[in-house]
């Protein structure tokens, strides 16, 4: 489902070129393998921990910064939910986008959240548009407490990418992810941890291939048809740490 497809007054000439080449994308395995073999380098190499965005340095793939300011653009969500706080990167991405908007809060969650990176977040130009919440993201009472806030709120993103674990990223989903409005998303981040060489080592890491974001997913997905695995997503940006991990909510139930 390409949700810039009903963008307001869009060119129909242009989004009917994109869409038909982003389906060829999606049987363009030679072009799919070669994504997949520079992720792989970009990981052992590190690549995606290079970037910042306004000044805060931001863990992602450049494709999926794109990708998360597209979804809220599009959106337009009253909160952004995001478990995993590091540097604040991706708190700020998401705030800079709701400051265009003039619209919306992000609330970001996370464990251990370090004291220099809390002082540089909450004395960011953008703070007015964030609120961090320190706990597991799985606490009963954290859970409670992000119920809580965006108890009245229309639209929610939610974006997970906290402990990679099978288990931990199932809890998660079974927290938050009932909180995504129709037609927004709950993004998992890191599913191809599954995607990766079998004979690479995690180190000093818990998850691995078979315990993972993805494997979660897969397991989660089963029960609730309420959302489904928005392919297109991954079709069109082909490099991203989140295969399979683009979730769209298409009903209530």
């Amino acid at each position: 489902m390409l949700y810039l497809e009903t963008t307001p007054n869009a060119e129909a000439g242009y989004l009917a070129e994109k869409k038909a080449r982003i389906a060829a994308f999606s049987q363009d395995e030679a072009f799919r393998a070669i994504s997949n073999e520079w992720r792989i380098e970009a990981l052992k190499k590190k690549y995606m921990n290079n970037h910042s965005w306004l000044g805060r340095p931001i863990i992602q793939l450049p494709t999926d910064i794109i990708a998360i300011q597209e979804i809220i653009w599009a959106i337009k969500p009253d909160f952004v939910i995001e478990t995993g706080v590091a540097h604040g990167g991706s708190l700020i991405l998401s705030a800079s986008i709701l400051e265009l908007l003039n619209h919306g809060k992000v609330i970001g969650i996370d464990i251990d959240i370090r004291s220099h990176n809390r002082q540089a977040i909450e004395n960011h130009q953008l703070s007015h548009r964030i609120q961090l919440i320190e706990g597991s993201s799985v606490d009963s009472e954290i859970i409670s407490t992000v119920h809580g806030l965006t108890k009245n709120a229309k639209k929610i993103v939610v974006l997970l990418d906290s402990n990679h674990t099978h288990e931990h990223v199932l809890a998660e989903l079974n927290a938050y992810a009932d909180l995504v409005s129709i037609g927004s998303y709950c993004v998992v981040f890191d599913t191809f941890i599954e995607d990766m060489p079998d004979n690479f080592i995690w180190n000093e890491r818990p998850w691995s291939k078979g315990n993972n974001p993805k494997t979660a997913v897969w397991e989660w997905i089963k029960l609730h048809s309420e959302f489904e695995i928005d392919h297109s997503m991954e079709d069109r940006l082909l490099i991203t740490s989140a295969p399979d991990g683009f979730l769209r909510r298409v009903s209530s139930s």
